[in-house]
Formats: C-alpha cells, structure tokens, sequence
C-alpha cells in the first residue's frame, strides 16, 4: 500500500487556515499538515491524492498567483519510518502513567501533545503519525492491556487505522472519546468495528455535520450513550425464570405481586445469588440518590450514586452503570443486607405490551443490622422486562433511587398488622413472618389461608405462588 505526500511549492508563505480552507473547499478530503520548507499533506488513498492533484492553480493566492500542488508517492514516507528515540519513549511511558486511573482502568490521553512533561523535553507526540500512535499502543499493549476507557480526544485526529490495532492489544476496551477531532468521514469509523465499544464520543468532529438533524446523529453514531446488544424476542434465552416471576408477564396485578413478594423473599434473604435467574443476560442496573438529603445517612450508596446532576465528568457515569447479569446481581449482593416492609410496596405500571413490561415498585426498608427506627429508607425501582421465549420474564434493565423516608413513611413502616377476626397463629420465625406478610398481600387472602398455603409447601414461597395461581385461574 503506498503513501502519497501532495507538496505546496512556497507554501510557507500562505496563511495556513486561507490554504488549508480553500483547498477542503474544492476537495473535501482528510488531509495533515506538516511543517517544512514546503507544506505537505499526507494521504493514504490513491483516490483522496488523485482528487487532491487535480486543485492544481485552482486555488488563487491574493497577489493572482495560482497555487500549484504537486504529489509523490512513496511505500512509506521517511518522516513514518523514523522511531522515537528510547529515552523519549521512556518519558512517553512516564506521561501516560500519571494520565492512567488504574481504579478505573481509564487512560486519558486528552490533547497530549502539549502536555507539559512531553514539551519541556522536545517530544512532539503527533497521534496522527504512525510512529507516535505506533509508541502509544505499544505501551498500552505492554503494560495496560486491561484498559477499559480511552480518551484520545483533542488530538486532532483525521484517521482511525492505526487505532484499530487497539482491538487485539487492549480486547476490553469499552469507552473510546475520538471527540474534538478532526474526523470527517463516517466511514471511518468502520475501522473501529472490532471493537465491544458500550460507549462513544465523537461530538465536535466535522463528520457530526453530515447528519441533517440531531436525531438522525443520535441514531448513527450515539455519543456517549450506551450501546447495549439488540435484545431479540424470539431468541432462545438459556436464562431460567422462577415460575413466580414467569407467570408475572400477564396484565395482572396479583401476577405482578407474585413477582415481587419472590423478588424481594430473594433479596432479603442474605444470599441474593439467585436473583441471577431474574435478570437478561445482557441486562443493565444503576443505582442514584437525591442531590440533597441528608447523604450521611446514605453513606453505604453514595459511592455509587449515578446521579448525573451530582456526576461532572462524563466517563464516571460509564463507570457507574453496571452491565451484564453476573456484573448486576455480585453488585447487588455487595449492597447492605435489607429487609423490606412488604405492607408498604406499591406497584405501578408504567407500560404494558406484548413485548414489553416496564413498572415501578416503591416502599420502605431497613438494613438488616440497624436497629434505630429513623434510619427508615424509602426507594423507588423500575424494571424494565421483556418476555423470553419460554413464557419467562427477563429484567433488562433495573434502576434503583433511595432516599431518607419522611417522618410519615417512618411512623408507618413495619408496623404490625391491624387485628382480624382469624384464629390467633402459632409463634412463627422472623423469616417466616415476612415470608407470610409478603403471601398474603400478593394473594390479597387473610393470614389464616395464607399461611395453610405456605405450610401445605413447606414454606417454599415460589411452590406456593405456583399453587395459588394455578388455583387462582
């Protein structure tokens, strides 16, 4: 594959933006200057050099003189093949450490060029020459192959090739920032295909011009959105559904009770791996607290708040989005154990189709070691779910909100229920007592009948819910 270097003759002397403009103007083509004797655009196509040659004196300076433009190919141009210096690849090596978070995995390697360490010592670090991005991957390759989030965004960028190399020396790369560069082809960024990208910027390039609107933009290249699989649903899921959440993806309001009377029997009971039979596989899960409420007392989730109005840089909120099952359910399980007042949730639902079910459930919980009844907490969750293709129920998407409860939601929590005319029940362990409340609200029978059905199943809640419904039709 050859090279092509277009040469200006006195190109010195022209202003460099007058140049540079009148030329894209007739040929709109990727094209870097370099500084010399003469002025020299670098081309990688014999198409672009082709197109390029043919401005020759098409161009009229201010004194009548026609600009003359002239090419030379070569298999690679001598200022590529030049290798920086080991010395200058050690302090290049030094750079790039401070600009690495390795909590985060991210490297951000923002307008690199003028970074301080790199200018007192004379290294000019062009990433659109080979040989700088060349020194740049290696370095990633050999010491950060793990890296997740790359920021190469002010570095005046017109071409992805060399980048694509990143695909085998850093596999797990997820967010790339190509914004504020000089990218103005959309086809470039087939170059960048192999990539398991969930995150892309490329705001400020002129290649985000091209699209007549915003919304056309948005759904070509999506900057900074995430980019989750397409969820098909007539694809086999190899994920198993309990029968009480299968038989939730019905217009139902029981239905949906059973779901969460098993959800959350799952989630307070101090062993949340189960929860892995309730989520897609490529499922996503946020968690985000009020900008102001007395944060003290939500200490164990503020770290994890992705509450974008408290959040100014925007890798963080990359980072504070939790993807896939396995990814989900070990994040939940590091949450504080809970219990939850199941008398208090309430279930809404906020859109129902054949393929689709988005709700809300809301209430009140405790952390399950503290004991001071202030210390109340309200939440509110939404469930994103799609139907699998064996009637099951999968959560694609879960975002949980906690807050400080109210004084009135703290007077009301977890208080005993009002007296009925049933028979007095046997003495029951604190589980089963959740467990019974929870039945009884999701089957909406007395305490009684509620607790035969659960006895009848030795106190298998899903058994159970199967029975009742089952019944119930």
């Amino acid at each position: 594959m050859f090279t092509f270097i277009s040469q200006i003759p006195h190109g010195t002397k022209y202003d460099k933006k007058w140049l540079l403009t009148s030329l894209q103007n007739l040929c709109p083509i990727a094209f870097i200057p370099l500084n010399g004797h003469k002025v020299h655009f670098y081309l990688e196509d014999a198409a672009a050099a082709s197109a390029l040659c043919k401005l020759t004196r098409r161009v009229t300076d201010s004194e009548g003189n026609r600009v003359a433009v002239l090419m030379t190919s070569f298999s690679c141009p001598p200022f590529l093949k030049s290798e920086l210096k080991p010395q200058d690849l050690e302090r290049l090596k030094h750079c790039m450490s401070k600009r690495f978070d390795g909590s985060q995995k991210s490297l951000d390697l923002n307008s690199i060029r003028t970074d301080p360490d790199l200018v007192s010592h004379n290294i000019e670090m062009i990433l659109n020459q080979e040989n700088c991005m060349q020194a740049v991957i290696k370095i990633i390759q050999e010491n950060i192959p793990e890296l997740l989030c790359l920021n190469l965004s002010n570095n005046k960028l017109c071409k992805l090739t060399d980048i694509a190399e990143l695909v085998n020396k850093a596999p797990n790369l997820q967010s790339l920032n190509l914004s504020h560069n000089e990218l103005k082809s959309e086809q470039e960024l087939d170059k960048v295909k192999g990539f398991r990208l969930m995150e892309l910027w490329l705001d400020r390039n002129p290649l985000c011009d091209v699209f007549k609107d915003q919304t056309t933009y948005i759904r070509s290249v999506p900057d900074g959105h995430v980019l989750p699989p397409p969820i098909c649903f007539d694809v086999e899921t190899s994920t198993n559904i309990p029968y009480s959440v299968k038989r939730a993806f019905v217009s139902s309001d029981v239905c949906l009770c059973l779901f969460c009377g098993s959800y959350y029997c799952v989630y307070d009971s101090g062993d949340r791996q189960p929860l892995l039979e309730a989520y897609h596989n490529d499922a996503c899960f946020s968690l985000s607290l009020p900008s102001i409420n007395h944060l003290s007392r939500l200490k164990n989730y503020h770290e994890h708040s992705r509450n974008i109005k408290n959040i100014k840089d925007p890798s963080a909120w990359f980072h504070l989005l939790k993807r896939s099952r396995l990814t989900v359910v070990a994040f939940l399980s590091e949450l504080p154990k809970t219990q939850h007042d199941m008398n208090s949730i309430n279930v809404d639902v906020n859109t129902y189709s054949r393929t689709l079910l988005a709700f809300t459930v809301s209430g009140v919980f405790k952390e399950a070691d503290d004991k001071l009844r202030d210390r109340v907490k309200a939440f509110s969750r939404v469930f994103i779910t799609v139907p699998a293709r064996n009637s099951g129920l999968c959560i694609v998407n879960d975002e949980l909100f906690v807050r400080n409860a109210t004084s009135e939601e703290i007077r009301c929590a977890f208080a005993a229920p009002a007296p009925s005319n049933s028979p007095v029940l046997p003495t029951l362990m604190a589980s089963q007592q959740e467990m019974l409340s929870a039945f009884s609200k999701m089957s909406e029978m007395n305490l009684e009948w509620s607790q035969k059905c659960l006895q009848d199943n030795a106190w298998d809640f899903h058994r159970a819910a199967q029975i009742f419904t089952e019944l119930k039709v």
